[in-house]
């Protein structure tokens, strides 16, 4: 007899070995995984933070020459993202780019500039968003500086192709992103930077653009997936253990 009567008089049998290896097996696997899971929301955790501190140092320095073209190719999010900087030069006024935008100030547009800087590349700049009642460079004329100036920020990658849901149209001037490549080539820019530049708050005459309202910001929640991986790892053990321990009963004689 492998196994005691039950109340309503059916005798409890264990389950053959063949399914016992199949539920080991695909319970070792989700262990596994679910281990796995959790140690690499742990590993992000470490990473998440060590950007956030590299990160809040970069805004905080003293503000360094921004990168010429002999520094292009390694510049990368990594290493350089957020990172103060300053250039000089001359801004391409009747070729800036308005890009939607929605900031603390409500929606409208981020001012893309060109700046032709005294070391004789162009870079973007960001000089700051502007209302929809502003788009018009007409309405804001006040700041639209025509001589040479410095302008001090923060470096920032490229935003390729376009928003969320929404592609960039640069034949019809619609921009959802801050694309760099794009906007250079649909604007002529040449020796274009790789990046551009979003300006610190520092006030244009007139009010707008208004700058400085770049938004830095980690989502850090990778202890909570951790936790709840490694939660989802203790109930399926727990489920592996009564098994065992009810195929130990079945099967006493």
């Amino acid at each position: 007899m492998t196994g005691l009567p039950s109340a309503g008089g059916t005798e409890k049998r264990a389950r053959p070995v063949w399914a016992l290896a199949l539920f080991g097996l695909l319970a070792l696997t989700g262990i596994a995984g679910l281990t796995a899971l959790g140690i690499w929301q742990l590993e992000r955790r470490v990473w998440k933070l060590d950007l956030i501190e590299r990160v809040d140092a970069r805004i905080h320095a003293s503000p360094v020459p921004a990168p010429g073209p002999e520094a292009w190719p390694s510049v990368t999010a990594a290493s350089d993202e957020y990172r103060r900087v300053a250039v000089t030069g001359r801004f391409m006024n009747d070729r800036e780019t308005l890009v939607q935008a929605v900031s603390d100030l409500g929606g409208g547009f981020w001012v893309m500039t060109p700046l032709v800087t005294d070391r004789g590349f162009t870079v973007l700049v960001n000089r700051g968003f502007v209302p929809p009642e502003k788009r018009d460079p007409a309405s804001r004329a006040e700041g639209q500086p025509q001589g040479e100036v410095t302008v001090a920020g923060l470096l920032r990658i490229t935003e390729p192709k376009g928003g969320f849901l929404r592609s960039n149209d640069p034949a019809a001037g619609r921009w959802y992103s801050r694309d760099v490549s794009a906007i250079a080539a649909a604007k002529g820019l040449k020796d274009a930077a790789p990046y551009f530049i979003d300006a610190d708050a520092t006030r244009n005459p007139g009010g707008w653009p208004v700058g400085g309202l770049t938004v830095i910001s980690f989502p850090n929640s990778h202890l909570g997936y951790a936790l709840t991986w490694f939660a989802l790892d203790l109930m399926l053990i727990g489920a592996v253990l009564f098994v065992i321990r009810n195929e130990m009963r079945r099967r006493r004689p």
